[in-house]
């Protein structure tokens, strides 16, 4: 008779901040992730953030300690309150400018920058349930061609992708990333000057 091993444990992790539900409040999106765990988990919701469960957990805190602690979940709020607000203010403000770049007589580059204003991650994977977040190598598999994140001398970082596919990536970007404006897409042609005949 074959022994059955420990049994697997099942963890939840919130969608908004990728950490545990009991570690949320250590995030800067408290708000953000209360409402996705109420939606998606409503007894764990209960269970971490009833008003009877916030209760038990200050009621050994003395009255002092209570009152700091409802201070500083106050100031965090408000912090990522601001934060969030600039985050929007940046993301409307910011354009994706892909550039198609003449490299030799037929030969063409596309330059694709301001991706990462949109919180598009150029070519880190953190983990992999953020694999589509990686965009240079969606890109490359996309059109079959070498694709690489370079730093800008702005400091910014842009994708070079090998091949003139800057109508095709325009497409991709916005069938695959909806959180990029078609309004906030610039196509942009870098043609090399030719030397003056004489």
């Amino acid at each position: 008779m074959a022994e059955a091993g420990p049994a697997g444990r099942e963890v939840i992790y919130c969608g908004v901040c990728t950490l545990p539900p009991e570690y949320c409040e250590y995030g800067g999106t408290v708000k953000k992730c209360q409402e996705w765990l109420e939606k998606t988990h409503p007894a764990l919701y209960q269970r971490l953030w009833s008003p009877e469960a916030i209760e038990a957990a200050t009621a050994s805190l003395s009255l002092a300690a209570q009152e700091r602690a409802a201070k500083d979940a106050a100031k965090k709020a408000a912090k990522a309150e601001a934060a969030e607000q600039k985050q929007a203010e940046k993301r409307a403000k910011s354009v994706v400018t892909i550039k198609r770049i003449e490299r030799n007589k037929r030969k063409f580059v596309t330059a694709i920058t301001g991706l990462e204003a949109f919180g598009l991650d150029l070519k880190k994977v953190p983990s992999p349930r953020q694999w589509p977040l990686c965009v240079a190598k969606d890109f490359g598999k996309k059109f079959a061609t070498g694709s690489s994140v370079t730093k800008t001398p702005s400091g910014g970082e842009e994708i070079v992708v090998q091949g003139d596919v800057s109508g095709e990536i325009e497409e991709f970007l916005l069938e695959k990333y909806k959180e990029i404006p078609e309004d906030h897409i610039e196509l942009v042609e870098d043609k090399k000057k030719k030397a003056a005949a004489g």
